[in-house]
């Protein structure tokens, strides 16, 4: 499979999931509603989690640069940054975003902003300091295409889908302490009630699975965009190893960003029994799969 053919296959495979997403949020409501005949619980989940999740929208560049304890890069300090993102914000026609640098010795780099004329690229200074230009060419050209491809848009409607099930499923088991329910569905349904606490409460996990889902296929889907943007799949795939064998995890990290960094901020763990179910839950796909996917589409 080539570059173009990767890049359409990852957007139809990331909009399927949204469409599960979207199919979990119904299902919950629906569940929600039935057991408890009234509409208003639904009503005021959905306020809180989209003025939550509006607002982290609008403010996401400061919250990120805020979490990392970013600065601003100057072009003095940070020639070669500077330079690879104005050369390659010309060749993709965006504006040049602004850049900052997190002080850190773990390679690793990031985009956030709400669209392409509030967007943000930083990196840390670890990758800053261990990459050849090359290299740097291709983490830099991955998160450009993440602000090309409007990624922080889709993963904004995955957080607040996700956040949507959580906090509907966490109001739900609250009241339910206190013995909420209709009265007739307690009497004649049983097998039904069961089912619909078991769904509402195994939801939120489901939610998650599909954002983490997502957040891997825009990773493969920016991997693949980056390439077309160098023409040099190898630099990003050089890249991606060494991040990969440096396996260093951030001196601060966050679970709220975690998705937005080239790789894991935690580190990978090395050697696990349990690999597949630690890729189930990670944002990112493996280093292995990712340099494959690049260095196979060459041929």
């Amino acid at each position: 499979m080539n570059l173009y053919a990767q890049r359409a296959s990852n957007i139809r495979r990331t909009w399927a999931l949204i469409l599960g997403f979207l199919v979990v949020v119904i299902a919950v409501g629906y569940a929600i509603a039935w057991y408890y005949g009234n509409p208003f619980i639904l009503y005021v989940a959905v306020f809180i989690a989209l003025a939550t999740n509006v607002y982290a929208y609008w403010e996401s560049d400061k919250l990120v640069l805020s979490l990392n304890h970013a600065r601003p890069a100057t072009r003095e300090e940070f020639f070669d940054f500077y330079t690879v993102v104005e050369n390659l914000a010309i060749t993709a026609g965006l504006p040049k975003p602004k850049l900052y640098v997190i002080d850190d010795p773990a390679p690793n780099a990031f985009a956030t902003g709400r669209d392409e004329a509030h967007a943000v690229v930083c990196a840390t200074t670890g990758l800053l300091a261990m990459m050849t230009r090359p290299e740097l060419e291709g983490v830099l050209a991955h998160e450009l295409s993440h602000i090309k491809n409007r990624d922080i848009l889709l993963m904004t409607i995955a957080v607040v889908l996700a956040g949507f099930v959580a906090i509907v499923a966490d109001i739900f088991l609250r009241v339910s302490l206190y013995g909420g329910g209709r009265s007739d569905n307690k009497q004649g349904n049983a097998i039904l009630m069961v089912l619909a606490v078991v769904g509402i409460i195994l939801a939120p996990v489901a939610a998650k699975l599909i954002q983490l889902a997502v957040s891997r296929r825009r990773e493969f889907l920016a991997d693949a965009s980056g390439a077309l943007l160098t023409r040099y799949p190898e630099g990003l795939a050089s890249a991606l190893t060494k991040i990969g064998s440096a396996n260093i995890p951030m001196r601060r990290s966050s679970h709220a960003t975690a998705h937005l960094f080239i790789d894991e901020p935690f580190g990978r763990p090395e050697g696990s029994k349990l690999a597949w179910l630690e890729n189930l839950f990670a944002t990112h796909p493996p280093i292995a799969e990712r340099v494959k996917a690049l260095l196979g589409s060459r041929a």
